[in-house]
């Protein structure tokens, strides 16, 4: 099995690609580039522009916020996917923790494979909406019924 094909297979456990057929995973995949880098290389730094989503494939990656350590992120972790669809800043610095091999889909390809590929886009869109309400659903604060109004 080649190197794209296997991937396509681990992007399947990717929550960012979960949502996509085997087909869109090959199509990333066949466009993707695999990086090997050594521990301690900043990955993306926080205010930069972002050019491209990376996915790690291999290693442990620390996310820093403001230089504060936020999490760290390993094997189907993934970042740089808001600054490339939103063209904000980035919002995090990431520095590999140890060595890591990481997939990057460079913004330009990332769109043309967003125009190009309807349903791409589509999936994408349904896996970043369940992530942003798992994210609501761990931050919101406790909710209260509230009691009826008079009546």
């Amino acid at each position: 099995m080649g190197p794209k094909r296997e991937l396509a297979d681990l992007l399947a456990g990717v929550k960012l690609f979960s949502k996509c057929t085997p087909r869109q995973r090959r199509t990333i995949a066949r466009h993707a580039q695999i990086a090997k880098l050594p521990a301690g290389v900043d990955l993306i730094k926080e205010g930069e522009p972002g050019d491209a989503l990376f996915v790690i494939l291999e290693g442990e990656a620390i996310v820093y916020q403001g230089g504060t350590e936020v999490y760290r992120s390993t094997t189907g972790g993934y970042f740089g996917e808001m600054a490339i669809l939103d063209g904000a800043p980035r919002s995090a610095t990431v520095v590999s923790a140890t060595d890591v091999e990481v997939a990057v889909i460079g913004i330009r390809m990332f769109r043309t494979m967003l125009r190009e590929f309807s349903d791409l886009a589509e999936q994408l869109l349904i896996a970043l909406a369940g992530e942003l309400r798992e994210a609501r659903r761990v931050t919101a604060p406790v909710s209260v019924e509230a009691s009826p109004g008079p009546g």
